[in-house]
């Protein structure tokens, strides 16, 4: 993982993960930290101006912009767009602004009020189509900006380059403060990762995974849950699933991201590096109701399960050894990794916090719905 062999970045990074999983995720960091509202010099008769920003750098990164989408317009933090109108003019703008991604996205669409010599920045999050999350590669696409006044009359036009990234694109931004979105990479609900469940359970007693059992006391809790990882992880080495390093990827800002496979492509191909098995295995525990982290440490990343509900110990695999060593080989090589690093170097990133802030798994192909094409499409939303 060459984005996390920096060791001095981690204590920062300790920090800035409690701003990235609370309700204001990242609001330092892509929104403009200026008031929404703020005041210029007003002249007679002068045309509003108007300005856009995309993405980060202009490039979309799918986990973001699925994230964003999600929110409600009033309680973003951040949007996929940002578009800053500033109204010189002596009178009032109403106005409607429309932004979309043709061939990507939804058209989002929101009304605004800007008083007379107002600056306003409006967070769009158009959603995105089934093709944002089947795309693998840097793409190439424009954005639609356009504004009518309460007559629907045009003010402005605009279309905007902008460059889509790989859904395998995570971004974890300057001293990992977008750590937490690895989140998005956990996708309990992937059908493959139910066909690795449905091959464990044929190592357990009684043929069950039960995931946690509230019947159960803490130390019965935390035996079944090694019992349980021990299935997976044997689960996983039938499959045929072992190390390749594959984090290789283009656009902008590639020394704070990285390529990580969700957990259908790494199964389907066999192959994963760190933390490609490290969201498999959350995805895998988080499925059964359990509660996976993402524990990262410089140069290497684990993953770890709470032992039983109330408990704060957890269990420690070594993915990449998964297909390479036995199960107990694995864990400890995991426990003896993170135990010898100082507490300073080592982070978790639970996933249900990431989940309580809003960080939910990116779509799977089939799962979102289908669109008409633009042409007849009427896919307007004003303030989801």
């Amino acid at each position: 993982m060459p984005l996390l062999r920096r060791t001095a970045l981690i204590a920062a990074f300790v920090f800035l993960l409690a701003a990235a999983v609370a309700p204001h995720i990242g609001t330092r960091l892509l929104a403009d930290t200026n008031p929404p509202v703020r005041r210029v010099r007003v002249r007679h008769n002068m045309q509003p101006t108007y300005s856009v920003a995309a993405g980060i750098d202009g490039e979309i990164f799918p986990a973001l912009a699925n994230y964003a989408s999600f929110q409600r317009v009033d309680d973003r933090d951040f949007g996929t767009f940002t578009i800053t109108i500033s109204n010189y003019n002596d009178a009032p703008l109403n106005a409607r602004v429309l932004v979309q991604v043709p061939g990507w996205s939804d058209a989002e669409l929101q009304s605004v009020s800007i008083g007379s010599g107002e600056v306003r920045k409006l967070l769009f999050a158009p959603v995105f189509w089934t093709r944002l999350y089947t795309n693998h590669e840097i793409a190439a696409a424009t954005a639609l900006v356009r504004v009518t006044d309460s007559s629907n009359q045009p003010l402005y036009t605009a279309t905007v380059p902008v460059r889509v990234r790989s859904v395998d694109d995570m971004y974890w931004g300057p001293n990992f403060g977008f750590a937490s979105f690895i989140a998005s990479w956990v996708t309990p609900h992937d059908p493959q990762v139910e066909g690795v469940l449905e091959k464990a359970k044929e190592f357990m007693p009684g043929r069950r995974l039960p995931g946690y059992e509230e019947w159960k006391s803490p130390a019965q809790q935390a035996t079944s849950t090694r019992e349980q990882a021990r299935a997976i992880y044997r689960a996983l080495q039938e499959t045929g699933v072992s190390y390749v390093k594959s984090s290789l990827t283009f656009g902008r800002n590639t020394s704070v991201s990285e390529r990580v496979r969700l957990p259908g492509e790494s199964l389907q191909r066999g192959s994963a590096n760190c933390i490609d098995g490290v969201v498999m295995y959350a995805s895998l525990f988080e499925n059964l109701g359990m509660d996976p982290a993402v524990v990262l440490v410089p140069g290497h990343a684990y993953i770890a399960v709470r032992e039983s509900e109330e408990s704060n110990s957890y269990l420690y695999i070594e993915t990449s050894l998964t297909g390479r060593a036995p199960f107990d080989t694995a864990v400890t090589a995991a426990t003896r990794g993170i135990g010898k690093l100082p507490p300073k170097d080592v982070v978790r990133i639970g996933i249900s916090d990431a989940r309580s802030a809003g960080i939910y798994p990116m779509p799977l192909p089939g799962q979102d719905r289908q669109h008409l094409p633009i042409s007849e499409a009427s896919t307007e939303t004003a303030g989801r």
